[in-house]
């Protein structure tokens, strides 16, 4: 993923790419033969004890910075999904913690809900 950053010019350029553990990009124009070019419309990052720091920090401003709508940090060992969506403002705003059983509400896709044992079936 090529996240973009106007330049005062008004010229698009990469900063830069980053891997995100899953991503939804809803418009097919920001995909190519390299991937996707701007932001995705939500991502998904799994929170493992090496990486913890970088994606609740470092992912986390970046993201935000780059426009990503809805942004999930999902922790297998606490079992926790943790849900941020990006405000009018441009920041994001913490929607909720889910942490028990039942349903997980998705933004980006209405029509869509995830069951939270679903999420951590297996782990």
């Amino acid at each position: 993923m090529r996240l973009v950053r106007s330049t005062p010019n008004g010229d698009a350029s990469i900063e830069t790419v980053v891997l995100p553990d899953i991503c939804v990009i809803c418009d097919p124009q920001k995909l190519d033969d390299r991937g996707c070019l701007g932001a995705p419309d939500w991502i998904i990052e799994i929170l493992l004890p090496g990486n913890v720091s970088r994606d609740t920090k470092e992912k986390f401003d970046l993201y935000e910075e780059a426009g990503v709508r809805e942004y999930w940090m999902v922790t297998p060992e606490q079992r926790n999904v943790v849900i941020y969506l990006l405000g009018e403002d441009g920041r994001y705003q913490l929607r909720g913690e889910f942490y028990t059983p039942g349903l997980i509400p998705v933004a980006t896709l209405p029509e869509l809900q995830m069951e939270w044992t679903e999420v951590f079936e297996g782990v």
